[in-house]
C-alpha cells in the first residue's frame, strides 16, 4: 500500500476548489465594487456638471455684458434720440432676455439756470431727454416726459440719480493725469442689480480734465458736454435655456432663488447653481430621478463590466492552463510510470525464460537432440524479443531525434508483400492473412522502415483478435497521386474515446487483451515512422467487428 502511494501522482483538489471559490467571490466582489464606483461617479457628474450647463446657457448674457454693453463708449455720449435706434434695435434683437431699455441722454455743463436733475458743486448732470424701448418694437421709443416739477418718473430717476452721484464723487477724486483703472471702470460707470444692469459711456482723459474744471468753478465760460447712460432691464425666464448634458439631467429649468422643492421622493436627485450679476434673482435647478440616472449608470457599467470580464477570462485561460499543465504531468506520470513497470515486465519475461532454460541446461546430465532443440528455440525466442525490444526504443529515439537516414529506392509492391505474406505465416501460423495489390506503381522509399511499419500493424492485428478469428487483410492501391495501404482486421475494435490517444507514447488501450506484455510504443512507432517518410495515418474502428488503419504516401 505504501509502494503504491509513492507512485501516485499527488492531486489536491481542496487547493484546486479553494481557488475557484476565491475566484468567483472576488469576481463578485469587483463587479460590485466596479457597479458602486460606478453609481458615486454618475451621481458627483450630476452635481459638478451643473457648472457645465450654466456657462453654456449664460454665454449669451455674458456676451452681451462684455462686449455689447461697452460698445456706448465707441459713441463718446453723442447717441440722441435718432442714432440710438441702431444700437437698441442690435441689442433687443439679438438678446430676448433684455425685455426693455431705458436711454437717458445726459447734459454736463455749469450752466446754473439748469433747475433738474443732479449738481455737484458747479457740475450739473442733467438728463435732457429719457426714451423708453421695448421688444420686440424697436422702430420707436417712448419718450418719457418730466412732471411740472421737471422730475421723471421715481422709478427711472432712482437709477439715473445712482448712476449720476457715483460719476460726481469719481469726478471730484479722480487724477486726471492718470489713466482710470479697470476697478474704478466698474464701480462707477457700472451699476448691477438683480433685474437690470445701468452703465454710463467712459469719458476720455482729457474730458475727466474738463468734468473737473466744471465742478469747480475753474471753466471760464458756461459750456456743456454730452454723456449716454442706458439701463437695461433682464428677465432671466427668457433666457433660452439648453439641456448640454442630457444623460444626466432629466429636467432643467430657470427658478427663484428662494424656491425649494417640496417633493420629499427620495427617488429624486437635484442641485442647483445660482445665476451671475443682474440675474442673481434666479437660478438654474436641476432634477433626475434614480431610475433616470440608472440608464447613464448601466451605459457606463458596460465598458467596465466588460473589462473585469476580460481581467477573469485571462486568469481563468491562465488557471486552465495550469490546469492543464498539472494534468499532461498527472498523464505524463502515470504513462511513464506504466511504461517502466511494462518495460520491467518486456525484459523479466525474457530474462527469467532465459535464465531457467539456462539453468536446466547447465544442471542436466545429458540432453538429447530434442531437448537442446526445444532448449535452443527457447533462448532464441526470447532472445529475439528482446533484441526487437530494444531496435524499437532505438529506433524510435532515432526517429524522434532525425538521427536516421533514410535510404529510398523503388519498391516493387507485389514483391515487397509476397514477403511479407511469406515472413507472417512462419510467425504466426494461426492468422489468416491476405494481400491484395492492385497498383502497378513503384513506391519510392525506405524498404526497412516499411517492413517495420507492415511488421508492427500485422503484430498489432493479431495481438488483439479473437483466438478463432485471427484475420486480416491488406489492401494495396491508387488514391489519386497517392498510393494507400489498408490493414483490415476483425479483430476486438477500439473505443470511439480511445481512438485519439492511440498513437501517442506509452498509452495502451485498457482491455483484456492488453493487461501484460505492452509498452505502449509499437502505434506510436508506427505513426512516426509513416511521419517520417512523409506519409499520413488514420484509423477507423468499431467495438466488436473490427479495426482498419489507412497509410497514404504520396508518389511524387
Amino acid at each position: 500500500m505504501k509502494q503504491q502511494q509513492r507512485h501516485t501522482y499527488r492531486k489536491n483538489y481542496a487547493l484546486v476548489i479553494a481557488f475557484i471559490l476565491v475566484v468567483i467571490a472576488s469576481f463578485v466582489l469587483a463587479v460590485f465594487l466596479a457597479r458602486d464606483l460606478t453609481v458615486k461617479y454618475v451621481e458627483n457628474e450630476f452635481t459638478s456638471r451643473k457648472t457645465e450647463v450654466l456657462e453654456h446657457n449664460i454665454a449669451p448674457f455674458n456676451d452681451f455684458f462684455h462686449n455689447r454693453i461697452p460698445e456706448i463708449s465707441f459713441y463718446q455720449g453723442y447717441l440722441d434720440s435718432s442714432s440710438v435706434y441702431t444700437y437698441v434695435d442690435s441689442v433687443l434683437k439679438s438678446y430676448p432676455f433684455i425685455e426693455r431699455i431705458v436711454f437717458y441722454d445726459v447734459s454736463l455743463s455749469n450752466d446754473p439756470l439748469v433747475n433738474r436733475g443732479f449738481s455737484a458743486n458747479n457740475l450739473v448732470i442733467n438728463p435732457k431727454g429719457v426714451y423708453v424701448f421695448r421688444a420686440p418694437d424697436t422702430t420707436s421709443g417712448t419718450t418719457v416726459e418730466p412732471n411740472r416739477h421737471g422730475q421723471f418718473p421715481l422709478s427711472l430717476s432712482d437709477d439715473f440719480n445712482n448712476m449720476a452721484v457715483k460719476f460726481a464723487a469719481f469726478i471730484e477724486r479722480v487724477d486726471t493725469a492718470k489713466s482710470v483703472y479697470n476697478d474704478d471702470i466698474f464701480k462707477v460707470f457700472y451699476s448691477v442689480n438683480p433685474g437690470k444692469i445701468s452703465y454710463m459711456n467712459i469719458p476720455r482723459r482729457n474730458d475727466l480734465k474738463v468734468y473737473k474744471e466744471l465742478m469747480y468753478g475753474k471753466h471760464p465760460h458756461e459750456t456743456s458736454y454730452e454723456q449716454d447712460i442706458f439701463t437695461f432691464f433682464i428677465d432671466p425666464n427668457k433666457l433660452s435655456l439648453e439641456n448640454t448634458v442630457p444623460e444626466l439631467y432629466q429636467r432643467v429649468q430657470i427658478l427663484p432663488l428662494v424656491y425649494e422643492s417640496i417633493d420629499t421622493n427620495p427617488d429624486l436627485l437635484s442641485t442647483e447653481t445660482p445665476l451671475p450679476g443682474a440675474l442673481a434673482d434666479y437660478k438654474i435647478y436641476f432634477s433626475s430621478s434614480r431610475s433616470f440616472l440608472g440608464t447613464e449608470v448601466n451605459r457606463r457599467f458596460l465598458p467596465v463590466m466588460a473589462s473585469v470580464l476580460a481581467i477573469y477570462l485571462l486568469l481563468a485561460i491562465i488557471a486552465y492552463l495550469i490546469y492543464r499543465n498539472l494534468y499532461v504531468n498527472k498523464r505524463m506520470f502515470k504513462l511513464q510510470y506504466d511504461f517502466i513497470n511494462n518495460l520491467s515486465h518486456e525484459f523479466k519475461t525474457p530474462v527469467s525464460v532465459i535464465k531457467i532454460a539456462g539453468n536446466n541446461i547447465h544442471h542436466a546430465k545429458q540432453l538429447s537432440d530434442g531437448e537442446r532443440m526445444h532448449y535452443g528455440k527457447i533462448l532464441d525466442e526470447e532472445a529475439d524479443k528482446l533484441n526487437n525490444l530494444m531496435n524499437t526504443l532505438l529506433s524510435f529515439t532515432q526517429i524522434e531525434n532525425k538521427s536516421i537516414k533514410i535510404k529510398r529506392e523503388d519498391i516493387d509492391l507485389h514483391e515487397f508483400c509476397d514477403k511479407i505474406l511469406v515472413a507472417s505465416s512462419i510467425k504466426y501460423a494461426d492468422l489468416a492473412i491476405q494481400c491484395t495489390v492492385k497498383t502497378e506503381r513503384v513506391l519510392y522509399t525506405d524498404p526497412v522502415l516499411l517492413n517495420s511499419i507492415f511488421q508492427n500493424l500485422i503484430d498489432n492485428a493479431y495481438k488483439y483478435s479473437k483466438p478463432n478469428n485471427k484475420t486480416l487483410r491488406i489492401i494495396v492501391s491508387d488514391s489519386k497521386k497517392n498510393i494507400e495501404i489498408q490493414f483490415r482486421d476483425q479483430g476486438i475494435g477500439i473505443a470511439k474515446n480511445e481512438l485519439a490517444h492511440i498513437f501517442k507514447k506509452f498509452y495502451r488501450v485498457q482491455n483484456q487483451y492488453n493487461q501484460q506484455g505492452s509498452v505502449g510504443l509499437g502505434l506510436a512507432f508506427c505513426k512516426e515512422l509513416v511521419n517520417f517518410l512523409g506519409g499520413a495515418i488514420s484509423v477507423e474502428s468499431e467495438l466488436g467487428k473490427g479495426t482498419t488503419f489507412k497509410i497514404i504516401f504520396p508518389t511524387d
